[in-house]
């Protein structure tokens, strides 16, 4: 499951991670920051070789499904069906 929060950006153009979102980074550690139209994705840098094609195509997924929720290609479920129309996928 993907987790999502919410962080400011500094009027110095820094971004504090959110401590449930860190995990195993730590202060000094290098990230790999890419930025993709509306996405910015950090990935921390001693990863970045190991899984670069999977994070593309995380990306490319992500974009993909924004795009048809913009053109309200989508559909609304309640929390009672959920598991039920994602066993159809």
């Amino acid at each position: 499951m993907v987790n999502i929060n919410i962080t400011r950006i500094s009027s110095k153009g820094q971004v504090v991670i959110p401590l449930d979102m860190r995990g195993d980074i730590k202060e000094g550690d290098k990230l790999v920051v890419m930025r993709n139209k509306d996405q910015i994705i950090l990935k921390r840098a001693d990863k970045f070789d190991k899984n670069f094609e999977e994070d593309l195509e995380f990306a490319r997924r992500t974009e993909e499904a924004y795009k048809r929720i913009e053109t309200g290609e989508f559909i609304s479920v309640d929390s009672d069906n959920l598991s039920d129309e994602m066993k159809k996928w």
